[in-house]
């Protein structure tokens, strides 16, 4: 009775995740994303260019501004239309400038090039072109990780492909068709870290119940930024970006929809660690000490899951401190007047940001205990199921730090 009752909860959850992608996520997933493209941002104005010779360079002072650094500059374009042609750039002799970079023969710079009425080109200094470095460190990223994890490793990184390929493929050019960022998001994210769990870590028991855990610590974490997110009645629009998104779009962008997108999506990295780092503990104190019982088990288990989810939260933390830290210079100059200054939108959206994140994280250590424990007690107990599961384990243990 006990197994068919265990076959029984495990297909009905199967039939559940496979009826909730086929209804929201085939459609959404599949279907052919349609928009105009608009003339905003680096368009095909924007050329990579070469700095061949610095004309003129100096100090200026405009308005009250304290002196800056101004350079004429002559470059010579690498692509476009305007390939090997010669053009000068004034960098801050007419404009403010709030940075101290110096150019110099050699670099390669991004340039708009846009040409006036009489027909004269203009170019501006836009940034430099860096693409190459970061190429670089990409290539270090891949040979470390690698050489430190090994086949794990090379799971981890297609993770992180597939990772890219629904965020850039799916959530990104969704919500700009105006659909529900909320939806969308958490079809991405439920997608997105369950394949990217059984890409690194295999198809056995313990990322089953790493996968099933998540599916609930998201739908938790995405209920609770609804709740906050409309009692706090926050917009979406405390974000600049987001304003500016919003007249660059050729369809109408939820905001709030957005904002609530947007905390799932940035609780998925540390929930993915979490998740994982929890089940193959209760495994793993399972394997050691075969004896104990579910309570005792989860006992255990949730004394580590405490350490863990001390220092995730506080990884939490830091990683939203240091994105928001103009807003923590905001907060320096405000003279300790901190009760004034939280109920603007921009601030609030950062503290119900971190604050939920973090209450998602915190529920995922006994949900997943829980789930784990369930998994590794009842090893034998799937009935029919058991050998389409897989192995109990990964070899080689689990997730460590």
């Amino acid at each position: 009775m006990k197994n068919k009752t265990l076959f029984l909860t495990f297909t009905l959850l199967i039939a559940l995740a496979i009826a909730a992608f086929a209804i929201w996520g085939v459609p959404y997933f599949f279907s052919p994303v349609e928009r105009v493209k608009t003339e905003a941002g680096f368009g095909s104005g924007t050329v990579r260019a070469e700095v061949t010779q610095i004309i003129e360079e100096g100090h200026i002072t405009l308005g009250d501004n304290p002196p800056q650094l101004y350079q004429i500059l002559r470059v010579k374009p690498l692509e476009g239309k305007y390939t090997g042609i010669e053009l000068e750039i004034d960098n801050g002799r007419r404009q403010v400038r709030y940075d101290d970079i110096h150019l110099a023969p050699g670099d390669k710079l991004l340039i708009a090039v846009t040409v006036a009425p009489d027909g004269v080109l203009n170019a501006y200094f836009v940034d430099y072109v860096r693409s190459h470095l970061l190429l670089l460190l990409v290539g270090i990223f891949v040979v470390a990780i690698l050489a430190m994890a090994g086949r794990k490793g090379l799971g981890s990184l297609l993770g992180l492909a597939f990772s890219l390929l629904v965020v850039i493929g799916y959530i990104i050019p969704h919500i700009l068709d105006g659909e529900d960022p909320v939806r969308v998001s958490i079809i991405g994210a439920a997608i997105l870290l369950s394949v990217t769990l059984y890409l690194t870590y295999g198809w056995n028991l313990k990322t089953h119940a790493a996968v099933l855990s998540m599916f609930f610590a998201l739908i938790l974490t995405g209920t609770l930024a609804w709740i906050f997110v409309s009692a706090t009645k926050l917009t979406g629009s405390g974000d600049e970006n987001a304003l500016f998104l919003v007249q660059m779009a050729q369809s109408s962008i939820n905001l709030r929809g957005l904002l609530l997108g947007g905390m799932i999506v940035g609780a998925l990295g540390v929930l993915d660690d979490l998740v994982i780092t929890q089940a193959s503990a209760v495994f793993e104190l399972h394997d050691a000490n075969p004896s104990l019982g579910l309570r005792a088990l989860y006992q255990r288990a949730a004394n580590i899951g405490q350490d863990h989810v001390a220092a995730t939260v506080n990884t939490l933390v830091m990683a939203y401190a240091g994105s928001a830290l103009p807003m923590l210079l905001v907060f320096s100059m405000s003279k300790g007047n901190f009760s004034y200054l939280i109920n603007f939108s921009f601030v609030a959206e950062e503290v119900v940001r971190t604050l939920v994140g973090s209450l998602g994280l915190i529920a995922a250590v006994p949900i997943t205990t829980v789930i784990a424990a369930y998994f590794t007690l009842n090893n034998e107990g799937f009935g029919d199921l058991r050998p389409f599961l897989g192995e109990r384990n990964s070899a080689g243990g689990g997730h460590h730090h």
